[in-house]
């Protein structure tokens, strides 16, 4: 069974040293989601490209942390978006194997949106029990 969860979060990304390469940037990213999910995160992010340009790309993987729908442990996304002249492509996708405590076997898809620098969220997911 597909369930829904929506709220808003915000963010804070921070500089990392050493950089792994000319031409690429690191981040630390860290979340206060709220609610459908309340949860906290921690993860890094590897970019590359010219964002000033409007033409880049970034992986992530972050730890999520907290309750969600009632039930509580964590559970990793990974994230994979470009973006160009014909616009963003993005996708954050739960890591297979990564869910635990009640949220042991978790799937889904977390969509982002930014609308007039606000972030919110909708988290399409399921888990075995259902």
């Amino acid at each position: 069974m597909t369930h829904h969860a929506h709220g808003t979060f915000t963010v804070k990304v921070q500089p990392l040293a050493p950089v792994p390469a000319e031409g690429l940037s690191r981040f630390s990213i860290d979340k206060q989601i709220h609610g459908g999910l309340e949860a906290t995160t921690k993860g890094e992010i590897l970019s590359g490209g010219d964002p000033k340009q409007g033409t880049a790309g970034y992986v992530a993987m972050e730890v999520v942390t907290g309750t969600l729908e009632g039930k509580n442990g964590s559970f990793a996304l990974q994230h994979s978006a470009t973006m160009d002249q014909g616009g963003s492509k993005m996708s954050v996708t739960v890591v297979p194997g990564s869910g635990t405590g009640e949220l042991k076997g978790i799937v889904g898809t977390f969509t982002i949106h930014v609308e007039n620098g606000k972030h919110s969220y909708d988290f399409e997911y399921s888990l075995p029990a259902d």
